[in-house]
């Protein structure tokens, strides 16, 4: 009782001092939970859950999403699961949409608020690692007494955002558990899991939003950031996720200007690992076409003329062909 009193004081003297929420982003959130949603780390009410109706409205709208992430829930809940930690999937409003998580944990799952329908938004929850996840649109650790409730510092919660095809954010990937020996070290290496669980979640969205495109796999060295275009029969780009919009300079959500894929290939400011991956698709579809042109063109979706120009600009030699 003596640790919960002390934590809900330090909330308190560090929520209510704008120099500490301009250094710290964990002061930041605990100050938005305090000053502009008006919670109180003290208070002690169940999580909120919406009605079951209001759920399956949630599901159906993230209906896209669940379909290619359940089974890399499967996979991540196969490595933390055993662990004592549970894996959750919330769409952009922070309601949990889904849940893995052993049977001998159900029950402290529901009693932390860790189900289906649950409300984990900073708004309902003030600083979590679901709703500060998605709050700042980036991965988090929200380890214990990090929590802004005083009820919530039992557990850590390690999170990423998933962005959708248009890049606006769509959800959040999350790992939680409340055992008392997992080491910071430990949360490390689950948050980058999870991080690359949701990136894995978001290509594979991408991918399925653009099933005529040719898709097109920046070698980037940020690992966080899933770079893809979809890339029409005219060598026109018609989408690219958020990484994508970042390297490129397109608008930050919403459709993608048409633009040649070929003017953003020839950038030099990161376009070199869009070069290589196409160039590595020219080269395996002239081989497969044992070095027939048209053949390879149709495998591509392209014109013949148009893999003519490509191959030039690439620097494929055509006698090769």
């Amino acid at each position: 009782m003596a640790a919960l009193s002390q934590h809900i004081a330090k909330v308190y003297q560090t929520a209510s001092d704008p120099g500490a929420a301009a250094r710290s982003r964990l002061a930041a959130s605990w100050r938005r939970s305090l000053a502009h949603h008006g919670l109180d780390p003290a208070q002690r009410r169940e999580v909120h859950r919406v009605t079951d109706t209001t759920l399956s409205s949630h599901r159906e709208r993230a209906e896209a999403m669940l379909l290619v992430a359940r089974p890399k829930l499967d996979q991540l809940y196969q490595l933390v699961g055993s662990s004592g930690c549970g894996v959750l999937l919330t769409d952009a409003q922070g309601v949990v949409l889904d849940l893995r998580a052993s049977v001998s944990d159900q029950s402290v799952f529901e009693a932390w608020g860790l189900h289906p329908g649950a409300d984990w938004s900073e708004a309902s929850e003030g600083t979590n690692g679901i709703g500060t996840c998605i709050a700042e649109q980036r991965r988090v650790i929200i380890d214990r007494e990090q929590h802004f409730f005083a009820r919530n510092t039992a557990m850590s919660c390690m999170d990423a955002p998933i962005f959708g095809p248009e890049g606006e954010l769509i959800g959040a990937l999350d790992v939680s558990s409340a055992r008392a020996d997992q080491t910071e070290g430990f949360n490390r290496l689950i948050a980058a899991t999870v991080a690359q669980t949701a990136r894995q979640i978001e290509a594979d969205h991408f991918r399925a939003s653009f099933p005529r495109a040719r898709i097109v796999v920046a070698d980037q060295d940020d690992s966080e950031a899933a770079t893809l275009l979809a890339v029409d029969s005219d060598d026109l780009v018609i989408g690219a996720t958020r990484g994508a919009r970042k390297v490129f300079g397109l608008n930050a959500t919403g459709p993608v200007r048409s633009v040649p894929a070929s003017d953003l290939f020839g950038r030099e400011d990161g376009a070199r690992g869009f070069e290589k991956a196409e160039r590595a698709a020219v080269m395996r579809a002239l081989a497969r076409a044992q070095g027939n042109v048209s053949e390879a063109a149709r495998a591509l979706g392209v014109g013949r003329a148009t893999l003519y120009r490509r191959m030039n600009r690439l620097g494929i030699d055509q006698n090769l062909a």
